[in-house]
């Protein structure tokens, strides 16, 4: 079973939301772990029209047996040949969210104490879904670049330096193949930056968590009925009855019925 399987009879153990009057229930004692702290983070999201991304490498979809073009779906080979125009676009998206950050500079600021300017190319890696003329499907990599400049608060200079890391996703609204191996899309792109730096934090602890045993996949129907409770739930208060949408802030699940 999971943390969250109904199976699961120890759920006080499963992480979640926690009240606010028990939340401190069960601290056990302080421990010290080492983790990326977030100093800063922004989050910025654009369409960038007509942009114009080269295909470096591509593969051939094989068994696509859904019919569809999705990327997560296809299966890919070697191709046995070259596309053979005219391109079809399809689609793309962004493979990863995982991207690189190319000419990064970081420029504080005199009159902003603790602020720096950041400016930075980011790459984000997509996946290119185009026909040619036979109808063979391929899948060609590609890099979509967004320039980034942006005020970001920064630590001051330390032993363990900071680090700017970012992540990005990226799918295409259109596109059109231009030639040489070159698409021209229109894409909307949503880019995260993060002012990070690898610490030592001391932090309040629950103690070790205790991992269930795992719950192997079976279609049993007879699973969710088995779950159910042995007996009748006890009757609502008839003040909590809303209708036939049974009962409000409980899972009771009586209705109001005429017989």
């Amino acid at each position: 079973m999971s943390f969250y399987s109904y199976k699961n009879a120890n759920a006080k153990c499963c992480p979640g939301a926690v009240n606010a009057s028990t939340a401190l229930d069960g601290i056990q004692e302080k421990v010290c772990i080492q983790v990326k702290r977030v100093y800063d983070s922004c989050l910025q999201q654009k369409q960038l029209t007509n942009v114009d991304v080269r295909v470096t490498s591509y593969a051939q979809v094989i068994n696509n047996t859904c019919g569809c073009t999705n990327q997560d779906q296809a299966q890919t080979a070697q191709p046995t040949s070259a596309p053979v125009p005219p391109i079809t676009f399809e689609s793309c998206r962004s493979s990863t969210t995982d991207v690189d950050i190319s000419n990064l500079t970081v420029e504080r600021l005199c009159d902003r104490p603790c602020f720096a300017r950041v400016r930075g190319k980011v790459l984000i890696p997509i996946d290119i879904l185009f026909t040619d003329s036979r109808c063979v499907e391929y899948i060609g990599k590609g890099v979509v670049a967004v320039d980034e400049d942006v005020l970001l608060s920064v630590p001051d200079e330390s032993i363990v330096p900071f680090c700017l890391e970012g992540m990005a996703s990226a799918v295409c609204v259109s596109g059109t193949y231009i030639g040489d191996n070159v698409f021209r899309m229109t894409v909307c792109v949503t880019v995260i930056l993060k002012v990070l730096a690898k610490v030592e934090m001391m932090v309040p602890s629950y103690g070790f968590c205790v991992i269930p045993p795992c719950e192997e996949f079976a279609e049993n129907v007879c699973d969710e009925f088995f779950s159910l409770p042995l007996f009748p739930p006890a009757l609502c208060d008839e003040s909590q009855i809303q209708g036939n949408c049974g009962c409000n802030g409980n899972n009771c699940g009586c209705r109001r019925t005429t017989y």
